[in-house]
């Protein structure tokens, strides 16, 4: 790759939250390429600085048209719903269209694949486990299954194809306009966007990794994901604290703080709240 020309990324599915909000983060720094089921909406989303297609990834020759001249993956399309059905959605959309684009990436001499996993690949530990990176898959759901796949696909890939790959597992992705409808059963899985922009930032620039998997979420006072590998591999410092952000804490009485410092604040929360959302 010539260093004095910027490098190019793909984004797939980056019409969708995640991918729109980093495209046109990392445009100034980056040669962005998107690609989608639809066309970029200037209206709805902003100017974007870059190239934008639409193609569908099921289908492998689209997949290498996408990655052609690409030095950088971040593969983000996907259904993400926890209920979506394995033969009518998750099949095409999570497992062919992974293989696909990673596939199609290997072949276009891609230099970094950054697979977007999920929170659900652990969701089912129990409420208080922290998990970390080094623990058995626990999917609660197929959707969470699928990304058990992709990040077997990601480790195939980088240890006997040659393309190196990071995971991320990605925790509850929340824009700051839409904190005031969020629930905070979600609190200590969030992750928030200018966080995320700079983790995959450190995904793309951080040398010398083969495979890595990281987890995905902010500096939460409470942490469904430990971020310490994270930390340690990139180099992430995540900025946002969803405790601060949503001021619970802060609403309670000063006996009840001490209790909460006491008692371990997991162990209180999992008592008061249940956790019924929606992670990526």
């Amino acid at each position: 790759m010539d260093k004095s020309l910027k490098s190019r990324i793909l984004i797939t599915g980056g019409c969708g939250k995640i991918g729109s909000y980093f495209a046109r983060f990392a445009a100034d720094k980056y040669t962005v390429r998107i690609v989608d089921k639809m066309a970029w909406e200037t209206k709805r989303l902003g100017i974007l600085s870059g190239e934008s297609l639409v193609c569908d990834l099921q289908n492998l020759e689209a997949c290498r048209k996408a990655c052609a001249g690409i030095d950088m993956v971040i593969h983000l399309a996907a259904d993400r719903s926890p209920k979506a059905d394995f033969v009518d959605s998750l099949l095409a959309n999570n497992i062919i269209t992974t293989y696909n684009i990673f596939r199609a990436a290997h072949e276009a001499g891609c230099q970094r694949f950054i697979f977007a996993s999920s929170v659900h690949v652990v969701a089912a530990y129990p409420a208080d486990v922290e998990v970390k990176v080094n623990m058995p898959v626990r999917p609660n759901n197929l959707y969470g299954v699928s990304k058990c796949f992709g990040e077997a696909l990601a480790a195939y890939f980088a240890f006997n194809e040659g393309l190196p790959s990071i995971v991320l597992r990605i925790g509850a992705y929340v824009l700051p306009e839409e904190y005031k409808h969020w629930s905070f059963n979600e609190m200590d899985a969030f992750i928030n966007a200018d966080d995320f922009n700079e983790l995959l930032l450190k995904c793309l620039e951080t040398p010398d990794i083969t495979f890595a998997i990281a987890n995905a979420i902010s500096d939460n006072k409470i942490k469904r994901l430990e971020l310490t590998e994270t930390r340690e591999l990139l180099g992430y410092q995540p900025k946002a604290d969803s405790f601060d952000i949503f001021k619970v804490i802060k609403k309670q009485d000063k006996a009840f703080n001490k209790f909460l410092y006491l008692s371990g604040y997991r162990a209180i929360f999992q008592r008061l709240f249940t956790r019924k959302g929606t992670f990526r």
